[in-house]
């Protein structure tokens, strides 16, 4: 029997941790043949060259393109998403996928999901039908017009999609992927085991609390990271007896000002019990992420995969002010004065109940289990 061929594109470490488990499934399947194609800063040394990890993983890209241009400004943004059409299209021709699954709703996904559109593979689309609060939303929502099938990750979410227009059978509410990473591994915590990762700063003692900083460029107020990260990290710096580990932003637009805010600090204080990490294997994230006094930034892991483990984070600005989260958040502004108070609650508070908004850590294999019952058609007329 043929097999179908599901490519799905793997653009960022976060894309990554999302479908390691999908991926798993897929390459499991007796009906599909896996197809993954790698790219943008998954490949890159500074974002932590996370490809590597794939491969540790058992993951051997049939594919692996550069359409990342230098610079995270607003035109190198548009100018990748170009890049990555181009280059992803001749890849698609190649490999002549029956499914192209994208995630979420960066510009990497954009690229992907044009291209498969104008060659009129079908494509599935991942966590589609969220609110977040800034661009990713427009672009988000233009991938949905331009999929086939969606694989949301909350009830709300699919209730979105269908009101956009889409099939209701075509929209599959298994929850999120990620969260199929927490169901799967060990979340404890050692200095043994975090040993191999390098980084700079001071010494992090494992077994001692620590609070985690992830904090992205927020594209809607380009210009601004220098100062968004910086009035966090001092807010940090003011809550002396606890350590900080610091991860690497991402490659958004902007992503040199908050990278330039990080180095900056970290020249002045990086003996002041902080640690700064470019990248974290999806397992490891989640042990760092599981065990953290508290976490702050930016980072929608901290509203996903914190609500699952009940992880007290306090999120800066609105790059996820709009989106679904449980009870484990509070939000800020960026004023320094906010953060550190914010801080200091969820410090006090402590852990939360676990929730599951985001499902239950079965989702990369109800997905696939599904894939080879779909009824693609090229034509998708609106439904209202």
């Amino acid at each position: 029997m043929k097999k179908i061929k599901v490519c799905v594109v793997v653009a960022s470490r976060a894309n990554y941790g999302r479908v390691k488990f999908l991926l798993k499934a897929l390459q499991e399947h007796t009906e599909i043949e896996l197809q993954i194609l790698v790219g943008a800063s998954l490949l890159l040394e500074r974002f932590g060259k996370a490809i590597n990890v794939m491969k540790q993983d058992g993951f051997e890209p049939n594919k692996a393109i550069y359409y990342t241009v230098e610079g995270e400004t607003l035109i190198t943004q548009a100018k990748s998403t170009g890049m990555g059409v181009i280059e992803l299209a001749t890849a698609f021709d190649e490999l002549a996928p029956d499914y192209v699954v994208t995630i979420a709703d960066r510009y990497e996904t954009m690229a992907t999901a044009i291209s498969a559109t104008y060659m009129n593979i079908p494509l599935i689309h991942l966590q589609g039908g969220e609110v977040s609060g800034n661009i990713d939303d427009r672009v988000r929502h233009a991938i949905t017009k331009l999929a086939d099938f969606h694989f949301v990750a909350t009830e709300k979410s699919r209730e979105r999609v269908i009101k956009m227009g889409e099939k209701e059978s075509s929209v599959f509410n298994f929850g999120c992927p990620a969260m199929d990473v927490i169901a799967n591994c060990d979340k404890s915590i050692s200095n043994e085991h975090m040993k191999k990762y390098g980084g700079v700063g001071s010494e992090v003692d494992w077994n001692k609390p620590y609070i985690l900083m992830i904090q992205h460029p927020v594209t809607t107020s380009y210009g601004e990271g220098f100062t968004q990260v910086e009035n966090t990290l001092n807010a940090l710096h003011r809550i002396e007896h606890i350590q900080k580990v610091v991860l690497w932003p991402n490659a958004d637009a902007g992503g040199e000002d908050v990278a330039k805010g990080i180095r900056t600090f970290r020249e002045n204080h990086m003996s002041d019990n902080f640690h700064f990490y470019k990248n974290f294997s999806a397992e490891d994230f989640i042990r760092v992420l599981n065990n953290a006094t508290c976490a702050v930034g930016n980072s929608s892991s901290f509203l996903r995969e914190g609500e699952f483990l009940g992880v007290p984070a306090v999120v800066v600005g609105d790059r996820q002010n709009l989106r679904e989260c449980g009870n484990n958040v509070i939000f800020t502004g960026y004023d320094e004065e906010a953060i550190f108070n914010g801080l200091n609650k969820q410090i006090e508070h402590g852990k939360y109940p676990q929730g599951r908004v985001f499902g239950n850590g079965d989702a990369g294999k109800r997905i696939a289990e599904i894939i080879p019952s779909l009824k693609p058609n090229l034509l998708k007329p609106l439904t209202y």
